[in-house]
């Protein structure tokens, strides 16, 4: 199951599970569109590609919450 990490792990914006908007590598690296847009798809860390990541939405949401652990370090 997806982690749905909270924010863009490059500058820091809010990517909320229940909405588009949010790119992950396969080692779920998460990204918002625009940052994925300037990477060229590419994760900086694993080199794959850049994928739009799912929404989690209704009863699957509250039952599987996303993560609140923030990855962005700036």
């Amino acid at each position: 199951m997806l982690e749905m990490r909270p924010d863009c792990e490059r500058c820091g914006v809010d990517l909320p599970a229940d909405a588009g908007g949010a790119f992950i590598c396969s080692l779920e690296c998460t990204y918002c569109a625009d940052c994925a847009d300037e990477l060229d798809e590419r994760c900086p860390g694993c080199g794959g590609e850049l994928l739009d990541r799912p929404a989690r939405v209704g009863a699957t949401l509250k039952k599987f919450p996303a993560a609140t652990e923030r990855r962005h370090r700036g």
